[in-house]
């Protein structure tokens, strides 16, 4: 899988960007707006949301860079912008009032696989790979909110433990379990999947 990570930043630019430089704002757009896209597509499983949620992530930062206190680093600050955005597009979907995009893994009613669900390419994907992907992407939607999160910094971006307990505000700790519990209610979903699928092709 091709990962793509947020760049350290150099100084400089966090200063131009302080100073309302255009062109900062633009290099800045330009080197990060794919890492910030596959952020946003692996959280919220929707090319069309995750570009919207991606020139928000970057209005934001253009509007608050100025507050920027330097405590973390600016690419750490930018994911934190990335999840937070994510969460409230979703928790906004869920109450119903936007954004119909992510479709559950199991049918209401009968409790069977839905196949069809979670049609979105996530580009560090391999062809070959696509359907195992689809299908783990669907499982990890099912995942509570910090699991989902922890578990797509960690496994899907490979952002180093220490910079996601930053991002969620959160202990290393924490996040090592909510990586685990991730984890392991994934393999539950997954074998179910499979057992299913082979009673099906059986």
């Amino acid at each position: 899988m091709l990962i793509l990570h947020l760049q350290k930043m150099p100084e400089h630019i966090i200063e131009r960007l302080k100073a309302g430089e255009e062109a900062a704002f633009r290099e800045l757009v330009d080197t990060q707006q794919q890492r910030i896209l596959n952020v946003a597509l692996g959280l919220v499983q929707s090319h069309e949301l995750a570009e919207d949620i991606t020139q928000e992530v970057f209005i934001e930062v253009f509007r608050s860079v100025g507050k920027f206190s330097g405590q973390s680093t600016l690419s750490t600050w930018i994911y934190r912008i990335t999840v937070n955005k994510c969460l409230d597009a979703l928790r906004y979907q869920k109450r119903g009032k936007r954004f119909a995009f992510i479709t559950s893994l199991f049918r209401p009613d009968t409790g069977e696989l839905k196949y069809e669900s979670a049609h979105f390419d996530h580009p560090g994907v391999a062809l070959e790979k696509k359907e195992n992907a689809r299908m783990l992407f669907a499982a990890i939607d099912e995942l509570p909110e910090n699991q989902k999160v922890a578990f797509i910094l960690s496994q899907v971006e490979e952002v180093p433990q220490k910079d996601i307990a930053l991002i969620m505000n959160i202990s290393i700790k924490a996040v090592e379990s909510l990586i685990q519990r991730a984890k392991s209610n994934l393999r539950k979903k997954l074998e179910n999947i499979y057992i299913k699928r082979r009673k099906h092709d059986s």
